[in-house]
């Protein structure tokens, strides 16, 4: 099974939208580098996402040595991000990720990377989401003040999602 890490952007959008605990019926598995856990999801969210099964990864002293490369690198990166970046490069993993910076680099290196609306899309089939609970998500999610999604993009998977 795959091993997507994710950012904290991409979770904070599908619990927006109302799909964080659907993302989990998807055939993939999903992990977080240790210190964005710790820095960014501790507390009731991180242990819900936990029980769920979302994997806390330590990265290696190589790993955490690359990431203090990557971070001087690339200093517009927080530092829970380069670790995601890493521990993705490093394994072979997938990225999942919504911010523009880490998305650059990612594109950059040729790491396989995707965001929310691709996570999303895995919903497609009707096997998970009904169409009728997409479209309210991403409603939700394109209404909300902080939505950073391309409008067009949004309005796409609305029409597709329509019930």
């Amino acid at each position: 099974m795959a091993i997507l890490v994710s950012d904290t952007s991409v979770l904070i959008d599908l619990e927006r939208a109302g799909l964080l605990e659907s993302m989990f019926l998807l055939p993939f598995e999903f992990a977080v580098p240790d210190l964005l856990y710790e820095r960014e999801l501790a507390g009731e969210m991180g242990e819900r996402l936990v029980q769920l099964g979302l994997r806390v990864e330590n990265l290696t002293s190589a790993e955490v040595r690359r990431a203090t490369e990557v971070n001087r690198a690339h200093t517009r990166l927080s530092a829970p991000d380069t670790f995601a970046f890493v521990i993705a490069q490093a394994r072979g993993w997938g990225l999942l990720t919504g911010d523009g910076v880490l998305r650059e680099l990612a594109i950059a290196e040729r790491l396989d990377m995707h965001g929310v609306l691709w996570v999303i899309d895995q919903f497609a089939d009707g096997s998970h989401v009904e169409f009728e609970h997409l479209h309210a998500g991403l409603t939700r999610l394109s209404n909300h003040p902080r939505c950073r999604l391309p409008a067009g993009e949004i309005r796409r998977r609305l029409a597709r999602f329509a019930p």
